[in-house]
């Protein structure tokens, strides 16, 4: 009997083992390193295929869960309240050629293997547009023979009555950019021939400045065949009620009142991706990393390099690395290259310079340098280290760090305006277009569940023009939910004043035509002050620089 019964225990057990053991099929990468992203790192970086590996820098989970799988931002819903507040850095070796669908399946892959991530799809009805005609239309039958389609151009009024500012658009096929003049009122025209209803409905939201979201417009006017027509509006104003002063209409505003036509606000069901879950904290890289996925040296040094002053009357200005590693620089005066030299990749912020001579303003430079072949590849982000040491080699720069007091601000309590917020909430603060009737160039901040300390850490790295950092020392507890309006050209005027707007300025009275410098906003809309102070923070002092670099070697 045993000869018989233990063969069959033995092909039972080894099937058992086989189903405990089934092949996980998922698309995957050989190895991934998953960091928490340095603390002030700014700027999101997607950089699939660079150096044989699939790099995101600097990416919230919610970039991560669009590029994985494939949604715009605002069609993910859910999930938890620090999905657009964490940011990760994700260095991934594919297995060989991949396709980019391949590298996104990939990473839905590693983000359910390394985050525990959890989605599904619904449909729901999320804001969006509607196009109709409620009344007879202001548009010309096309004939046929046009070209289809909507072209941008300057409109009327752009040169003769002083126009407001200058778009450049990439050209046809990846050609030279398109100048095109704003008119007043930061006004450009589309002009649209042999074009259906339906092909002007799905490209109103590629339009520029047209700011009405990701979600398809409902094309609803019953209208067939092909039309001619113009359309003119100030770029970044929707609304009906938008325009705010003469010279300023919105795109609906023109739509109405040019075409005849409605651009209405509508829910449309739309599909979306629903975050059910995912762990804040990702499970730790692999102990063999280092061996699976050496890391690749960082450009230190130019292999090659060309430095001449720039000719006499030569155009201002210019940098670009191409692919491969090389940068090509032209007409740069020196203090932008030093900027450039000792900006934190991660920040982007530049520490002060001081003891730069004069020329350090007027003379420029042109060069061309090469990365070494064997390094990592070379971008804008990554030229620090390399400029420095061509510097050093070329004009023989000499400096040191020191700590001097500059420009900071505490941001302090008054009497807050705020809404306490829902904690379940998502954490953000964001830019949106300015309420109606605000004046040129302002902006509205509108931030969601966010602590007081993190406001502040977030108005010291996106540009709200302030030059220092800043610290809370409010004293509030918890999460608020509050927007914050402020204007530009307001701050501009105040630079000449004493308070946080000007460094360590006091701005003047706010006009009501210019709006609130970003201080003043805080103080009348959120409750809040902010004040300048100075605070030790290193500085780079050059002790030596030569006008004239070395020659070429």
């Amino acid at each position: 009997m045993r000869r018989i019964v233990l063969p069959a225990l033995l092909g039972a057990g080894a099937s058992l083992l086989m189903l405990g053991q089934a092949t996980d099929t998922r698309p995957k990468f050989q190895a991934a390193s998953v960091e928490v992203a340095p603390a002030g790192a700014q700027g999101f970086r997607n950089m699939p295929g660079r150096d044989g590996r699939y790099t995101l820098k600097n990416a919230t989970m919610l970039d991560l869960v669009r590029i994985a799988y494939g949604f715009d931002a605002d069609k993910i819903l859910g999930g938890p309240s620090w999905l657009e507040l964490d940011h990760f850095d994700i260095v991934a070796k594919p297995p060989g050629e991949t396709s980019p669908d391949d590298e996104k399946l990939m990473l839905q892959t590693l983000l359910e293997d390394r985050f525990k991530l959890a989605v599904h799809k619904e449909t729901k009805p999320i804001p969006g547009y509607a196009l109709t005609a409620p009344k007879k239309p202001s548009l010309k039958e096309a004939a046929g023979s046009e070209e289809s389609g909507c072209k941008p151009q300057a409109a009327a009024g752009a040169q003769s009555e002083g126009g407001s500012g200058t778009l450049f658009i990439a050209g046809a096929g990846g050609g030279n950019p398109v100048r095109i003049a704003l008119g007043p009122g930061a006004m450009i025209t589309y002009v649209c021939r042999n074009t259906t209803m339906a092909a002007f409905a799905q490209g109103l939201r590629s339009m520029i400045g047209a700011n009405i979201g990701t979600s398809p417009v409902l094309e609803e006017t019953g209208l067939k065949g092909a039309w001619n027509f113009d359309v003119t509006y100030s770029l970044g104003l929707v609304g009906l009620a938008a325009g705010g002063s003469a010279d300023r209409v919105s795109l609906a505003e023109a739509i109405d009142k040019q075409l005849g036509l409605k651009l209405e606000e509508r829910q449309v069901p739309t599909p979306v991706l629903i975050v059910d879950g995912a762990n804040r904290t990702p499970t730790p890289n692999a102990p063999d990393l280092s061996q699976v996925m050496p890391p690749i040296p960082p450009v230190t040094q130019f292999d090659v390099a060309s430095v001449k002053p720039s000719d006499p009357g030569s155009s201002n200005g210019s940098m670009g690395v191409q692919v491969g590693g090389r940068l090509n620089v032209h007409g740069m005066p020196m203090r932008t290259l030093l900027m450039l030299t000792f900006r934190d990749p991660l920040n982007l912020r530049t520490m002060q310079i001081v003891g730069l001579p004069k020329w350090a303003d007027s003379d420029h430079f042109d060069i061309v340098a090469k990365a070494p072949p064997d390094a990592a590849q070379l971008d804008m982000m990554s030229i620090g280290p390399p400029m420095q040491a061509l510097l050093k080699e070329r004009f023989k720069l000499e400096y040191h760090i020191e700590q001097q007091p500059q420009p900071a601000f505490t941001l302090e309590t008054g009497k807050p305006k705020m809404k306490k917020a829902d904690p379940a909430s998502r954490t953000s603060c964001k830019r949106a277009n300015a309420p109606a009737g605000s004046p040129g160039g302002s902006q509205m901040i509108a931030c969601q569940n966010i602590t007081m300390a993190q406001f502040a850490d977030w108005m010291s790295y996106n540009g709200v023009g302030l030059n220092g950092p800043v610290s809370d020392a409010t004293g509030l507890d918890g999460a608020w939910d509050f927007t914050l309006t402020f204007n530009f050209q307001a701050m501009a005027a105040a630079r000449g004043g004493d308070g946080p707007d000007a460094g360590a300025q006091t701005p003047v009275a706010a006009d009501p035509q210019s709006g609130y410098t970003i201080s003043e906003a805080i103080e009348k809309e959120l409750g809040l002050k902010l004040e300048s102070t100075k605070k030790p923070q290193p500085v780079i002092v050059v002790d030596h620089i030569e006008e004239k670099p070395t020659e070429d070697q």
